[in-house]
């Protein structure tokens, strides 16, 4: 699936390199990114079952913010020192970041409550979530 970006008018598309997530079908009858079409702000339509998707963290480049935890409707998230085991499969630049962040992460134990609201997706700065549906 390509990566399109989502701009507001008369601002440059470089200005926001991140594309918003949309749980609604695309023309494929897939849940995709949309772009050029106006729909409501992430959070107003949540449209997907319980449970059809799981926030996936990547903690090389979780920061553990906390902004997912903030604005999530559904209490998925919690942020914590992470987990030895996690810690151990960083990457060098991931171990590094963690350090500089006091070894915080961000964890899903509820991530069966998750709607596909995308509002973590688009308040996570280091654009280190992803919704994906098992299945």
């Amino acid at each position: 699936m390509a990566t399109i970006v989502e701009s507001k008018p008369g601002e440059s598309s470089l200005a926001r390199p991140r594309a918003r997530f949309d749980p609604r079908p695309a023309h494929s009858g897939e849940p995709g990114l949309v772009a050029g079409r106006f729909r409501a702000p992430p959070g107003e339509n949540c449209l997907a079952p319980r449970g059809a998707y799981f926030p996936v963290i990547d903690r090389n480049r979780c920061e553990g913010g906390g902004e997912c935890s903030r604005v999530c409707p559904e209490r998925v998230f919690e942020v914590r020192t992470i987990d030895g085991q996690d810690h151990d499969q960083l990457s060098f630049l991931g171990r590094m970041r963690s350090a500089l962040h006091g070894r915080k992460s961000a964890y899903t134990p509820n991530a069966g409550h998750c709607l596909a609201c995308g509002l973590c997706v688009d308040a996570c700065p280091e654009q280190a979530i992803s919704l994906v549906t098992f299945g």
